[in-house]
């Protein structure tokens, strides 16, 4: 099995409480940000605990994804995720901190290749263009959605 480490960290010029509020509405991640999410949905929600059931898309495919999600009350959110038709399972962590501009965004996602084929592109591919991908199909439209 092989991890991937992706990082990234963006300024968003808006307060921290409007980026949370947007980030944590996984119910809305379709219309917030339709280049990753097609449909979401939480399954359980019990105090600052989720379990979501999603579809998500990446690398031009659409694959479901079970979240176990943490919300950190105006902080951003710890996630388990597993993706088995991908052939993945990850650890993401979005944690929001104020900065004299705005809001920083720091964002881990540790992701565990299950697949062996998937492992021979993993690293450039995964790492690279998902980071890429990432800036613009969330942190661009949220930045939209909060100016």
């Amino acid at each position: 099995m092989e991890n991937i480490t992706l990082h990234g960290n963006w300024l968003i010029k808006a307060q921290q409480a409007d980026v949370f509020n947007i980030i944590t509405n996984f119910e809305k991640w379709p219309e917030y940000f339709p280049k990753v999410a097609e449909s979401v949905q939480v399954i359980s929600h019990n105090r600052n605990i989720l379990e979501i059931e999603a579809i998500v898309k990446s690398f031009g495919q659409k694959f479901p994804v079970k979240m176990k999600t943490q919300i950190l009350p105006n902080k951003g959110f710890i996630s388990d995720n597993e993706s088995p038709k991908f052939g993945t399972s990850g650890h993401e962590e979005l944690l929001l901190s104020k900065h004299l501009s705005g809001t920083m965004i720091d964002y881990t996602y540790q992701i565990a290749i299950h697949k062996r084929w998937l492992r021979v592109v993993a690293g450039p591919l995964i790492g690279w263009l998902s980071m890429k991908f990432w800036r613009k199909a969330v942190i661009d439209e949220l930045r939209k959605r909060v100016n």
